[in-house]
């Protein structure tokens, strides 16, 4: 399906080679990636579906480069993107074709463990689990966890508020970010929150936090590490219809029990799952629950027992329950392996990233099989089960005529079936380009004219990140109209454009 992106700059287009010298005298070295060749694997971010060469790749490795880049595209009106590792799922790093690509991979240095105060105070291209990994030793960890922590970076999770999980117990990523170190578009340098868990003000953190990279870039990150539990166990429940299995979910957290996760998958993802990882997976079940518990160990036996009647209730079929850390890590192992998994059973999909209110997950279950039905592809179903997130993983084959549109337009549909049962178009992947057009199916027009107004008190001239998440494009004088009373304007002597 073709998508409508900003319209290239031809002024800027015919500066090309004098910006790639500019650029290199900014960044120099290997900084800067200006070869057709040399710039194909920035061309799209994990939603391959969508590809656009970039105009040029900046590779930084400071915040002063960071700054300067930035500084020269405001004053040249230059637009620019913000990348990460590139593992976004809906489109948000892709490249235009008269923009600056700016990647943050350079900056892959933790630069403060403070156990004291409990953060980690680390720049943006570190990935999610190497954080973990530094505080390992002495007992903390990172609790946001995304499939993808071994590739994504903390800067990307913080650009869509990533989940994980573990995130029904321990938060998002706007849960566990205390501060950072924030380049605007005109090369100002802030800093906005630090060490501390509450800081006066707007809640500022919380507006950059899944911004997507339309208010500036992170070049710094400060994040709250936690204990490991002493104890955490895992249940492996099969049901042998996939209704069961969400009214489990139900049952569970309305008995006031907060899992330390609980994710869901059905038939055709847990036999993907199982062929990748050989995690022990029953293979005759509809729907399996991994729910895992963690707390003080007479805590956690108390609780195993309470799951497991609620889910004898429910109707299970199967139940076993991790009886050490090494069985517990393979039961979670075949679930963050699923996306990669159901790679393996056809030759393209399409992961998308709807949220519902819990009680809704039955009714859209049900739903989805219908479009599955409707449009005649399969459909394999992984959810964060605990907070409503789900990820319906479409099936299609890109190489047969029609089928990546019918596939698109399953999507769609449910995203505007999580809207219409109560919930939101994206859990943690972003809006980006692929969920961009829906917007209006949740929002009003003056609902997106004030974000886009949020947006232009961050970047007036709309430099950063243009074409992604807002479906329609508005110049922030047009969003920001004058009033004019009695035949006179406010502030007559200023500018106006």
């Amino acid at each position: 399906m073709t998508i409508m992106m900003p319209a290239s700059d031809q002024a800027v287009l015919d500066r090309r080679d004098a910006i790639v010298a500019d650029l290199r005298a900014i960044v120099p070295g290997e900084g800067v990636i200006a070869s057709a060749a040399e710039m194909l694997p920035y061309e799209s971010d994990a939603l391959t579906a969508y590809r656009q060469p970039p105009m040029v790749v900046v590779l930084p490795e400071t915040t002063e480069q960071v700054s300067r880049v930035l500084k020269y595209c405001f004053d040249n009106g230059i637009k620019v993107v913000p990348r990460g590792s590139g593992t976004s799922l809906s489109g948000g790093a892709l490249p235009l074709a008269d923009a600056v690509l700016l990647g943050l991979g350079k900056f892959k240095r933790i630069r403060e463990i403070d156990f004291d105060n409990r953060v980690v105070v680390t720049e943006p291209g570190v990935t999610n689990l190497a954080i973990s990994q530094a505080v390992a030793h002495a007992g903390f960890y990172y609790a946001p966890d995304p499939s993808s922590q071994i590739a994504c970076s903390i800067g990307g999770n913080i650009a869509e508020n990533s989940g994980g999980v573990h995130c029904l117990k321990y938060g998002m990523t706007t849960n566990n970010v205390l501060g950072c170190e924030l380049v605007l578009m005109s090369g100002e340098v802030l800093r906005i929150g630090g060490k501390a868990p509450e800081q006066a003000g707007y809640d500022l953190m919380g507006i950059i936090t899944g911004s997507e990279g339309l208010l500036g870039v992170v070049t710094e990150v400060t994040v709250r590490i936690l204990r490991k539990p002493e104890t955490a166990r895992a249940l492996m429940v099969g049901f042998s219809q996939v209704e069961a299995a969400g009214e489990c979910v139900a049952r569970v957290i309305g008995a006031g029990i907060i899992p330390g996760g609980m994710e869901m998958m059905d038939r055709p993802a847990i036999h993907a799952a199982e062929a990748f990882v050989n995690a022990g997976y029953p293979l005759d079940v509809e729907a399996l629950l991994i729910i895992e518990l963690d707390g003080s160990s007479i805590e956690v036996d108390e609780l195993i027992k309470r799951v497991e009647a609620i889910a004898l209730g429910c109707g299970s079929t199967t139940c076993r329950i991790s009886g050490s850390e090494a069985e517990r890590d393979l039961f979670w192992a075949g679930r963050k392996a699923a996306f990669p998994a159901v790679g393996r059973i056809s030759p393209d999909y399409i992961c998308m990233d709807g949220t519902i209110p819990r009680g809704a997950l039955p009714r859209a279950l049900a739903r989805i099989r219908e479009l599955s039905e409707k449009y005649g592809l399969g459909v394999a179903n992984v959810f964060h089960a605990g907070d409503g997130n789900l990820h319906p993983l479409i099936l299609y084959d890109a190489n047969k005529p029609g089928e990546m549109d019918k596939a698109e337009a399953f999507g769609a549909d449910i995203l505007r079936c999580c809207v219409e049962l109560g919930g939101v178009l994206t859990g943690e992947h972003g809006v980006g380009i692929e969920k961009r057009e829906l917007m209006p199916h949740m929002f009003s027009e003056a609902d997106l004219s004030q974000q886009q107004r949020l947006k232009c008190a961050f970047d007036a001239q709309g430099l950063l990140n243009p074409g992604k998440v807002f479906p329609t494009l508005h110049r922030c004088a047009e969003l920001g109209r004058v009033h004019v009373h009695g035949g006179r304007l406010p502030f007559p002597d200023l500018p106006r454009f």
